[in-house]
């Protein structure tokens, strides 16, 4: 998404060459370059405790299995967004967590911080975001997700660590 006004006076932005970063958009009121905002959100590989099983999950009436996942919020760390999306989502406490890596999704401009978690416990309480749940193998939880997308990626990443 481009930018075309200041995020913090609202006044039509401009193109000025940077020192260091090329082109960037400038705001001639403030005085001041703007650089791209996005979101920063958590892509969650739920693992039983012996780490064979997954949990994927279908949300807001889409029938796709998807990673657990959830936005960062203000002032919070990633570790942290992954403890509490597990708890708030499906009631899950988090034994270890681990970074896997960052994938820029553009369609919703955030930057997806991508962890794998070990949970304490196979009993899941879902909350009203979660329609449908279940503990896959790795193999089925590859077959289960979109082919070719992030979560197939992930999912195939971590099975060989």
């Amino acid at each position: 998404m481009e930018m075309n006004y200041c995020m913090r006076c609202g006044a039509k932005l401009t193109e000025r060459p940077h020192p260091t970063d090329g082109i960037v958009p400038y705001c001639e009121r403030c005085d001041d370059y703007r650089f791209p905002v996005f979101s920063a959100a958590v892509g969650i590989i739920v693992l039983n405790p012996e780490e064979t099983e997954v949990i994927l999950v279908q949300q807001y009436g889409k029938k796709n299995n998807v990673l657990v996942a959830g936005y960062v919020d203000k002032g919070e760390n990633a570790e942290h967004a992954v403890r509490r999306e597990l708890m708030e989502e499906l009631g899950l406490e988090a034994e270890t967590v681990r970074y896997l890596g960052s994938h820029y999704y553009e369609p919703s401009e955030t930057l997806m911080l991508n962890f794998a978690a070990t949970v304490t416990e196979r009993e899941v309480h879902p909350n009203f975001e979660i329609d449908y749940w279940r503990w896959y193998t790795l193999e089925e939880a590859k077959a289960s997700v979109k082919p070719g997308g992030l979560a197939e990626r992930l999912l195939r990443d971590i099975e060989g660590q």
